[in-house]
């Protein structure tokens, strides 16, 4: 896979990127099964409480393994597209990837934040070579709670944020501002498209209030280049050795079982540093 000029042009001024049929029906359908049946998945999620005491689930984990996951992030589409995005010419790594699982009626919501909020406290030190991949595995629509974004926002430089109940929140005076000045953008998706957005990009996600799951995959990648002064995985240093799109659907996958997953007790961005 191979982005347009128009596209990556896209990603530049609007700071994220819907790439519609990103996997097919079958792949996404694999890795929705596996999602779902997959144990290790359900027994290393974390529950983050929003404001409203609602509750947001998600498994994370570091190095991408011989899962069906780590092909996904490995993949030839998805690292070539992700280098042609990222600031400079160095190698894309990844440095984690994460399951979130928003169940009907009780799936909580994501407070405005940038992704560089949280990974501020990791001390990277250049935003613009650090991106989110989102792949839906569901359907994401205003009903379920899907994306919402404030089109052009990455371009503020990164937001002063505190705490918004258990997650990391922008601060909501420069939210509204940013509202008032830019659109906000529902990005309504489909199984299988990819959301692909810059780490400065403001962006929430409402309560799953409907009957039906919204769930996803997010996959989070750094440029070689950008140093990581205040984190104690090792994977967002390593490049990545693309393999074929075909091992999606055609390799023999692993359990996510060996999966370096991350306890929300060790989660840097969740403790308090006094700046907040």
């Amino acid at each position: 896979m191979k982005l347009t000029e128009e596209q990556i042009a896209q990603y530049q001024k609007d700071g994220y990127l819907l790439v519609k049929g990103f996997c097919s029906q079958k792949e996404t359908n694999k890795l929705y099964k596996v999602a779902l049946e997959d144990e290790a998945m359900s027994k290393n999620a974390m529950d983050l409480n929003d404001q409203s005491g609602m509750k947001t689930k998600l498994s994370l984990w570091f190095k991408p393994g011989n899962d069906v996951f780590g092909y996904l992030t490995r993949s030839e589409k998805m690292v070539n597209a992700v280098g042609q995005l990222l600031e400079g010419e160095a190698p894309v790594c990844h440095f984690h990837s994460k399951l979130m699982q928003k169940e009907p009626k009780v799936g909580g919501a994501w407070e405005w934040h940038q992704d560089y909020g949280y990974w501020y406290k990791n001390q990277f030190m250049f935003p613009d070579q650090l991106m989110s991949v989102m792949v839906a595995l569901t359907e994401a629509n205003k009903q379920n709670g899907c994306l919402q974004v404030i089109r052009g926002s990455h371009k503020l430089g990164r937001v002063n944020h505190g705490f918004a109940g258990e997650q990391v929140g922008a601060d909501m005076v420069m939210v509204e501002n940013a509202l008032k000045t830019m659109d906000l953008v529902y990005c309504e998706i489909d199984p299988g498209d990819a959301l692909f957005f810059h780490s400065n990009l403001l962006h929430r996600s409402a309560a799953n209030l409907s009957e039906k799951p919204r769930w996803s995959i997010i996959s989070c990648f750094n440029s070689q280049s950008n140093i990581a002064y205040s984190e104690t995985s090792t994977a967002w240093k390593e490049a990545l050795d693309p393999i074929p799109d075909e091992a999606i659907l055609n390799w023999e996958a692993d359990s996510l079982s060996q999966a370096d997953f991350l306890k929300k007790e060790n989660d840097p961005a969740l403790k308090d540093t006094g700046w907040e």
